[in-house]
């Protein structure tokens, strides 16, 4: 049984699973130590389908998830067992057993889903996904009532460091996302990766927001770190209806 996982805290139906891996529990050799599941890192193909097998029969998946090529664009699709297009940073589906899934190391992965649990979709967010729409266009497919989100594990504000031009970026789009960065020194700024999905989330309606409280670039033992390590492994984010 697999138990290299953060079970989401948020009062989501019982019908709606949801896990986020961590990087401990699998047979990849170093830099990819040990659960990647990411097979686009350089890690050897053969660990990556061996930590996949342990992940699907560790949580008895009623599907193989749908791993999307992820270009930290703003594209979303819906997820079936016969997708022939997998480009996109965001997946949601309707259909029990299906399995949506996002990888990230530093990224963030965000899960939605309603009160009635008439849906599921997973979002991968860096910050050109978050600037270019990847939570509204994801949003805007989704009918439900009472909506809630929770965020997974991701960079934290100390760690993710970026220059003048994204912040501008962000500004320039709305005042609202000042507070998301910190000045650290002349030219570069921390970037909350939380406050600004948060921020989207609830311009969108969302109030009921959960998780946030993690750093995947300090906690090194728990979680891959992109910007940490550079070559690294894949944690999984996944949610499916029962």
């Amino acid at each position: 049984m697999l138990v290299n996982w953060i079970i989401p805290n948020w009062p989501a139906p019982t019908a709606i699973k949801a896990v986020s891996t961590l990087r401990s529990g699998g047979v990849s050799q170093s830099p990819f130590f040990s659960f990647n599941l990411g097979n686009y890192v350089g890690d050897d193909p053969m660990s990556v389908a061996e930590n996949r097998i342990r992940l699907n029969r560790g949580l008895e998946l009623p599907s193989e998830p749908c791993w999307l090529n992820q270009v930290h664009g703003s594209s979303v699709i819906q997820a079936g067992r016969n997708l022939t297009n997998n480009i996109a940073d965001a997946s949601y589906t309707r259909d029990k057993g299906v399995v949506c899934a996002v990888l990230t190391a530093d990224c963030l992965p965000i899960l939605i889903t309603d009160q009635s649990g008439s849906f599921v979709a997973v979002i991968h967010c860096g910050w050109r996904g978050l600037l270019s729409g990847i939570i509204q266009n994801t949003l805007r497919v989704l009918e439900g009532l009472d909506l809630l989100a929770w965020l997974g594990p991701a960079i934290g504000a100390d760690n993710f460091k970026v220059r003048q031009d994204v912040r501008s970026a962000f500004v320039k789009k709305s005042q609202c996302f000042e507070s998301g960065f910190k000045l650290l020194f002349r030219g570069c700024w921390g970037v909350n990766i939380y406050q600004i999905a948060r921020t989207l989330l609830e311009r969108q309606g969302i109030s009921r927001i959960y998780g946030g409280d993690f750093c995947t670039y300090s906690e090194e033992d728990r979680f891959f770190s992109y910007r940490r390590d550079g070559k690294t492994g894949r944690m999984a984010t996944i949610i499916w209806r029962e």
